[in-house]
């Protein structure tokens, strides 16, 4: 076991969850796990001003904030904060990135457009950052664009649990549906850790934002559909999808997101929609409007991102927790099947 204990940091993206992880870490380390002393403020002009009020020399650090909205102001917190860390000589610095923004600029998709994704992550490791967490990056090579380690968490699991308590007794009637060609990979992951069969919905868009047409490629009649996808922006398309799902047939229509970005319309859109419920991960806070919209449910990610930072303190496998032997006892007591 290392010297040193873990110690956590958190800006002000996500501090709920921040402080859900640090309880987690009492809970299994048996000691109080608690947030290190900082401050992260602004000053009149808006610039981020970042101080560490204990000793960090010497010491594990771990930085959990998600680059989420507004993403700017984020990103420039983390960076801020692993450059205090490191000057005040911190032996090693992990960033906990539980949503990572600007995934979604991963490649050129016409001229003279930039890769921010590439451009971020170059910073990140400038900053003096040397290892990312995260969790279900929109495209996974963008872990190629770091040269320091990647350790890319998926919500799957923690859903096929939450699938398997919730539609208990009902699982013959359940398919797993991908919103799109370039989501098969992640739903059929699902699919296949839930033993269910998979269908997929392909749409056009004409610009982005905007989904032009739709067609269901499966027999969904009957069934109780799962739509399964990475994040729900402005929710356009997930309501458009399960519109034309019900149209076919489908008795059921829910959705699991890993990250709920919901901006503009979203909350209203998913209130008038024909979903039965939208479950999404804590990895973005929840806004009011959010928690006050009867039909989203919220699934906690603390309990693994706190096991994770513990293997990654103590040098043991991360992947492990892909694993149902491993994740369910640290869900236990929250599901049972």
């Amino acid at each position: 076991m290392p010297a040193t204990d873990p110690k956590l940091i958190s800006g002000n993206a996500n501090r709920p969850l921040a402080e859900a992880i640090a309880r987690r870490m009492t809970l299994h380390r048996g000691m109080s796990v608690g947030l290190v002393d900082a401050r992260v403020e602004r000053f009149n002009d808006q610039e981020v001003f970042v101080e560490v009020f204990e000793n960090v020399r010497g010491e594990d650090m771990f930085i959990i904030q998600s680059t989420s909205n507004p993403a700017n102001d984020n990103l420039m917190e983390l960076l801020i904060m692993a450059d205090a860390l490191r000057r005040s000589s911190a032996a090693r610095i992990t960033a906990v990135i539980p949503y990572f923004g600007y995934a979604r600029q991963d490649r050129r998709t016409k001229a003279r457009t930039p890769i921010s994704a590439k451009l971020v992550s170059n910073m990140i490791v400038r900053a003096g950052i040397e290892r990312v967490l995260t969790l279900d990056l929109h495209a996974t090579q963008i872990q190629g664009f770091f040269d320091i380690p990647v350790d890319n968490l998926y919500a799957s699991p923690v859903f096929a649990l939450d699938i398997l308590h919730h539609f208990h007794g009902q699982m013959d009637e359940i398919m797993v549906i991908s919103p799109d060609v370039g989501g098969v990979t992640r739903a059929r992951e699902l699919a296949k850790r839930i033993n269910a069969p998979l269908s997929i919905v392909d749409k056009r868009r004409e610009k982005a934002g905007e989904v032009a047409e739709m067609t269901v490629i499966g027999d969904v009649k009957g069934k109780k559909c799962i739509i399964v996808d990475d994040i729900c922006d402005t929710a356009g398309t997930l309501c458009k999808a399960a519109e034309v799902l019900m149209e076919q047939g489908a008795a059921e229509v829910h959705a699991y997101i890993t990250h709920g970005v919901l901006s503009g319309p979203a909350q209203k859109r998913i209130t008038e929609s024909v979903m039965k419920s939208l479950v999404i991960t804590d990895s973005i806070e929840a806004t009011a409007a959010t928690r006050a919209t009867p039909n989203i449910r919220i699934v906690p990610t603390a309990p693994m991102f706190a096991q994770a930072i513990l293997n990654t303190w103590n040098g043991t496998s991360v992947s492990s927790l892909f694993q149902d032997e491993t994740l369910a006892p640290i869900y236990e007591g929250m599901y049972s099947r």
